[in-house]
Formats: structure tokens, C-alpha cells, sequence
């Protein structure tokens, strides 16, 4: 591969000369990648995940026909290759120079220092780097870990020297350079951010990893911290935030339930790129009728997405199927994709990547998170920022033209009817269609109505909802009741209680 000389190479480099860091999420983060022939660190503590993400850097080179080498010098290469196969990431083609303290071909060869040559009696270890380097001539270069040299070093000075050195070489002979660092108390590693073109910060908690860019020269990057996963496969970043602007062109046209008498209410349904809040107690039918609307959606061959926050998945496929909503020949057919959510097992930026895969990946038209209480009980971070995730997660679906459906539970079962307003989306909501509870003549019925309807009219009467065997059933207006909203409607010529 024909390698960019070290003056060219610190120009600024547009996306399309970029390379590929490897790990699915991070080249956004760098808005396209490395750019050629500089050089990166990658700092954390011990299991933040420094040495994978080296071993993406490399598997990324080799899959672009690039020559690779890999300087170990604490881990021996054994060790390495199997921690990766542990995570289904094969490295063969990468060459190693293994100068680990347990290397034996080390503790045979060389004198284990980082002087010049000239300073010492025999080989020194930056001699053996850079004879090894001249040999392969590699395209991408990990040293891991760099500060391990420190320690070879008779003081900070004469380190410090030998790095700057070290990496220029590099540079001239045309490689891309990652190396990690490991500070601790009495040997931080500040000074080796002057010598880099970037640096990445790996953090790991109880909770979750995180991955902060705060340098990269010669181009923009993505304010983090976005949050880092290591699993099968290896790491993934997620970015942090949700592009938001323009979005796509697309038709603002009226979205039908398939229920007549819904549709009457809502003045013909509810349109795309709207956010509608269905909200009512548990057990009046609010997943149901919002499944409503993605079964009318698969007939016109539109992809739908659920989020289940508050019940398991095979619950929703039998109650489903049970009222004439054929949910398993939704997902059959590859309409409609349930994604349940176990508590605490997401952060915020992994949900919305998965969100945003399936609207511009796989086509997801409608979009419904069920409920609002759930999902701020099982993702992780702290209420306030899941609140304002929520915000721009649906402020990103409208921009899309997405239509989104949130599922909203009220904590009265029975009584006077009250919308609760989680996290003030009321105002974000284009629509809002409720749902009570009725006590009437001892029998336990339910009623509907819409409270809100930005981009158009709607029906103030209440109705009847009913859900049978055949389906999602509206009756006619109840205009013979007063007191509906209460849960214990009268006649007009009896006595209401509030």
C-alpha cells in the first residue's frame, strides 16, 4: 500500500481519506475516522477495554489489505490472542513483537532498556522496535502499553526523548499509530498528550463503560461521553446524542386506526410525524389500541417497532392475537419487531442507537414505547437526563416523519379521571387519546375520548370502547351520561356525586 509522507499527512484530512477505527460506532464519533499517518492514545484504568479496541484498529487494517503489527509489552501474545478469540475476534495476520517481561525470546535477546543504542552495551528495546518496523514497513501500529517503557526509562527527561523520537519515526515511515496508557498516582501521563494527535478516554463504573474523545487534531469529533459495551464481538460505542435539524422529507398524511369510530374521534387518525400519547389505568386497553394502529400499518406493508417496558413480549403476542390483532404474522412477515427490555440492562445512548437502526435501517414507520413509567425505570442514568432523552428522542422520530406512540399509565385504576403528566410531555405530544374506566349499572365498562389534536379537529364526545374477540370495538357517543369522566357516570336525571 503506498504510504503518505509525514508533511502530507498533517493537512486535514476530509472524511473520505479517513480510516476506519474499527469498532462500529466510534468512526462517528471522529466524524469518519483516524486520519492516516498520526498518532493516538487511548488512556484507562486496567479492563476499560484499551487492548480491544487496539485489536478493532488492527482487524480493521487487515480487512483494508493494510500491513499490521502489534508491540506487546506487558501481555506475551498467547495471552492476547486468546483474551480476543474469547470474544470471537481472530487476529491472524497480525504481527506481533512481543517484548512482555515473561517473553522468552526477550529475556534471551535484548537488554531490557530504553536507551540509544549508543548508550548501552547490546540491543535495546527501541532498537529492536525499529528494526522490526523497518522490516514490515506496517501501515497500522499498536503499542500496548506504552507507559510500560516508562519504566526502562533512567528519568521523565530521557523518556519523554525517546517517545518523541520514536513516534516521529513512525511517522516518517508512514504508519498510523494507537498506543495505550495507563497513569497512575506517582507517574501520570499528561506529557504524552503533547506527543499524540488524539486522545481517547475509556471509563468503566458499576454501571457502564464510556468512551470521551477530548483531542483530535486536524478535525471535529462528538463531545462525549457516549457509552462503551464490550460483548461477543467485541466493543461498540453509542453516540450520545440523536442528529436532530432538517430530518427527511416526507408526506404529512393521516395515519388510519382501522377502527371506524376511532378514526371519527381523532378526524381520521392520527398523521405522520406525530407524537401521540395514549393514556388511561392498567387494563383499559392503551397497548392494544396502539398495536391497532401498526396492524393497519402492516396492511399497507409498513414496518412497525415495539418497545416493551412493562410486560414481557409473550404476553402482548397472545393478548394480540386473542382480539383479531395477528401479531405473530406481523412478525412473520417481518412488519412489526417487539424489543423487550429487561431493567437496567440499557443505557440511554445504546436505546436510542437501536431506535435509530430500526427507522433508518430497516424502515420502522411507527414507533411505540410502552410506557413512559417503564422505560425511566429500566434504562440507566438519572431521571432528569431520561427525561430529556425522551425529548429528543421524539423530536429526532418527528424529524424522520416517524409516528410516535407513547403509552402513558395513570396510578388510579377507578375514580376521577386525571392525565399525569410524566416528565411534562404533554406539550411535546401532538395527540392525546384517553381511556377510563366506567362504573355503570354494576358492570364494569370503558370509555375513550381524545383530549388533544394539534394539527387538526377532533370529536369532543366520549364513546364506549370495547375490546372483543374481533377486535378494538367504539360505540356511539355516550350523550345520554353526565359525570363519564368521574368513573361513575349518571343519568341526567339522577343525582351525580363527584
Amino acid at each position: 500500500m503506498e504510504k503518505v509522507n509525514h508533511e502530507s499527512a498533517r493537512r486535514d484530512a476530509p472524511a473520505s481519506e479517513r480510516i476506519s477505527t474499527g469498532v462500529d460506532g466510534l468512526d462517528d464519533v471522529l466524524c469518519g475516522g483516524f486520519v492516516p499517518n498520526r498518532t493516538y492514545m487511548v488512556r484507562g484504568e486496567p479492563g476499560a477495554g484499551k487492548s480491544i479496541l487496539g485489536v478493532h484498529f488492527l482487524r480493521a487494517g487487515l480487512e483494508a489489505g493494510e500491513s499490521v503489527l502489534y508491540i506487546n509489552l506487558e501481555e506475551s501474545t498467547k495471552n492476547i490472542r486468546e483474551n480476543a478469540a474469547s470474544l470471537g475476534l481472530e487476529l491472524d495476520g497480525v504481527d506481533f513483537l512481543d517484548l512482555s517481561p515473561d517473553s522468552e525470546y526477550f529475556a534471551q535477546n535484548l537488554t531490557y532498556d530504553i536507551f540509544s543504542p549508543d548508550e548501552v552495551e547490546g540491543d535495546s528495546v527501541t532498537e529492536e522496535i525499529t528494526n522490526r518496523v523497518e522490516e514490515l514497513n506496517p501501515d497500522r501500529l499498536f503499542i500496548d502499553p506504552l507507559t510500560q517503557l516508562r519504566y526502562l526509562a533512567p528519568d521523565d527527561y530521557q523518556f519523554r526523548k525517546q517517545i518523541l523520537s520514536l513516534m516521529r519515526f513512525f511517522n516518517v515511515q508512514g504508519s498510523t499509530v494507537l498506543f495505550t496508557a495507563q497513569a497512575t498516582e506517582t507517574r501520570p501521563d499528561d506529557d504524552l498528550q503533547f506527543i499524540c494527535d488524539g486522545t481517547l478516554n475509556l471509563k468503566r463504573s458499576d454501571e457502564k463503560r464510556t468512551l470521551t474523545v477530548t483531542k483530535f487534531r486536524g478535525s471535529d469529533f462528538q463531545s462525549g461521553p457516549h457509552t462503551l459495551t464490550i460483548d461477543r464481538g467485541g466493543i461498540e460505542v453509542y453516540l450520545n446524542q440523536l442528529p436532530q435539524g432538517t430530518g427527511r422529507e416526507f408526506e404529512t398524511e393521516t395515519i388510519s386506526s382501522g377502527v371506524p369510530g376511532l378514526d371519527q374521534l381523532l378526524s381520521g387518525g392520527i398523521e405522520r410525524g406525530t407524537v401521540t400519547i395514549i393514556t388511561g389505568p392498567t387494563g383499559v386497553g392503551k397497548t392494544t389500541t396502539g398495536i391497532q394502529f401498526m396492524k393497519e400499518a402492516a396492511g399497507r406493508g409498513e414496518r412497525s417497532v415495539v418497545y416493551l417496558f412493562e410486560e414481557n413480549k409473550r404476553t402482548l403476542r397472545e393478548r394480540s392475537n386473542a382480539v383479531n390483532i395477528p401479531v405473530d404474522q406481523m412478525l412473520d412477515q417481518d412488519v412489526l419487531s417487539i424489543n423487550e427490555t429487561e431493567s437496567l440492562s440499557l443505557s440511554v445512548d445504546e436505546f436510542n442507537e437501536r431506535v435509530r437502526r430500526e427507522v433508518e435501517e430497516k424502515g420502522a414507520e411507527i414507533v411505540m414505547i410502552d410506557g413512559i413509567v417503564g422505560y425511566k425505570f429500566a434504562l440507566l442514568g438519572e431521571n432528569d437526563e431520561l427525561t430529556r432523552n425522551l425529548h429528543t428522542l421524539c423530536k429526532y422520530l418527528q424529524n424522520m416523519g416517524i409516528s410516535v406512540i407513547l403509552i402513558n399509565e395513570v396510578q388510579d385504576i377507578t375514580g376521577d379521571f386525571q392525565v399525569t403528566d410524566e416528565g411534562g410531555l404533554s406539550y411535546l405530544a401532538d395527540n392525546i387519546l384517553f381511556l377510563q374506566h366506567l362504573e355503570l349499572n354494576g358492570e364494569m365498562r370503558k370509555a375513550v375520548g381524545v383530549l388533544k389534536k394539534r394539527t387538526s379537529d377532533f370529536e369532543r364526545q366520549l364513546r364506549e370502547f370495547r375490546i372483543t374477540e374481533y377486535g378494538v370495538q367504539i360505540g356511539d357517543p355516550l350523550t345520554g351520561l353526565r359525570g363519564i369522566l368521574s368513573g361513575r357516570p349518571a343519568q341526567p336525571d339522577e343525582e351525580f356525586e363527584p
